[in-house]
C-alpha cells in the first residue's frame, strides 16, 4: 500500500472523439482531451476549430459520432443525461440563449425545480448562487431589462444552483467591458479557489488566459494542436501564429526585445503584467 500518494480525479475525458453534422462537416477528429478535477483549463483556437463542440458533449448537448466522453468517470449516454447535467454545469456564449423566465429568481430556480428539489432547498439554492454572483438585488427584475455583465452573472448563477462540480463556460468575457470582464474573472478564480469547481473556458481572450488557466488545450481542425502549462503553450509562438492566434501581448513586447534589442533573451518570457513588472525591477536592480 502506498501512502502520501495523491490520488488524480478525471473530472472530463475524451477517447478518440470524434463528431460530424449532419451536412458532412467534421468538426471533432480523434480527439483525446483529460481535465482533471479542480483544474482551469483554457480552449484556445480559430474560428471553426471545434471549441463549442468539444464544450457541448461535456454535458451530452451533443453526443459523439464516435469515441466517447466520460464525466467523473461515468460514460456520457442518454441514459444518464440527467445525473451528467447536475455535475456538468454549462454557460452558454450568449446569455439570451440561456435566460428565459419573468425574472432573475425564476431563471436560477429553473434548475432546481426540474429536478425535484423541495421548495425550502430551492430558496436556498437561489439565495446563495445570487449571492455568490453578487446579483441578489437582482433577483425580481427581468433578465431582458439587464446588462450584458448582469446577463452573464445571473446565467452563471443559474448553473450555480445546481452545484455543479464542473463548470463550462464558451467565451465567458465576450462583449464585456473590462470592468465586468475582471469581475467575472474574480467571480470564477473564486468559485475554483472555494468550491473547488473544475472550470473550462474557451475563449479568444488571449491575455486573460494566463490570469486564469492551470493548462492550455490549442484546438485546430477538431485536434488538439498542442497543450500544457501557459508558459509551455505561449513559448510556441510561431506555431500559435501559424493557427491565426497569438501569444500575450505583453509577451510579445518582450520577445521583441529580446529579438531587437538583446534583453532577456536567456530568460523565460514574462506571460501577465505582474510577472513583467518583476522582470524590470530585477533588471533594473542589476543593472
Amino acid at each position: 500500500m502506498c501512502y502520501g500518494v495523491k490520488t488524480r480525479v478525471k473530472a472530463i475525458e475524451t477517447n478518440d472523439l470524434c463528431y460530424t453534422y449532419h451536412d458532412g462537416t467534421k468538426a471533432i477528429n480523434n480527439l483525446n482531451f483529460v481535465v482533471e478535477k479542480g483544474e482551469k483549463m483554457a480552449i484556445l483556437g480559430p474560428n471553426g476549430a471545434g471549441k463549442s463542440t468539444l464544450l457541448h458533449h461535456f454535458n451530452g448537448l451533443l453526443m459523439p459520432t464516435s469515441g466517447k466522453v466520460t464525466v467523473l468517470g461515468q460514460n456520457v449516454v442518454s441514459e444518464n443525461l440527467d445525473w451528467v447535467r447536475q455535475k456538468v454545469g454549462l454557460v452558454f456564449q450568449d446569455p439570451d440563449d440561456q435566460l428565459f423566465a419573468r425574472s432573475v429568481g425564476e431563471d436560477v430556480a429553473f434548475g432546481p425545480i426540474n429536478v425535484g428539489l423541495p421548495r425550502n432547498e430551492i430558496n436556498d439554492r437561489v439565495k446563495w448562487a445570487l449571492e455568490a454572483t453578487e446579483i441578489l438585488d437582482l433577483e425580481h427584475k427581468p433578465p431582458q431589462n439587464l446588462s450584458i455583465g448582469q446577463k452573464r452573472r445571473a446565467a452563471i448563477a443559474g448553473v450555480l444552483a445546481m452545484k455543479p462540480e464542473i463548470m463550462i463556460l464558451d467565451e465567458p468575457m465576450a462583449n464585456l467591458d473590462p470592468r465586468t470582464a475582471s469581475k467575472v474573472l474574480k467571480l470564477l478564480l473564486q468559485l475554483n479557489k472555494e468550491l473547488g469547481i473544475t472550470l473550462i473556458i474557451a475563449t479568444h481572450d488571449v491575455d486573460l488566459v494566463p490570469l486564469f488557466a492551470d493548462k492550455i488545450c490549442i484546438l485546430s481542425k477538431g485536434q488538439i494542436v498542442t497543450q500544457g502549462p501557459p508558459q509551455e503553450v505561449f513559448a510556441k509562438a510561431d506555431l500559435l501564429r501559424s493557427l491565426d492566434l497569438r501569444i500575450p501581448r505583453i509577451t510579445h513586447l518582450f520577445e521583441i526585445l529580446g529579438k531587437k534589442n538583446q534583453l532577456w533573451t536567456d530568460k523565460q518570457l514574462p506571460l501577465t503584467i505582474g510577472e513583467a513588472r518583476k522582470e524590470i525591477v530585477e533588471f533594473v536592480c542589476e543593472n
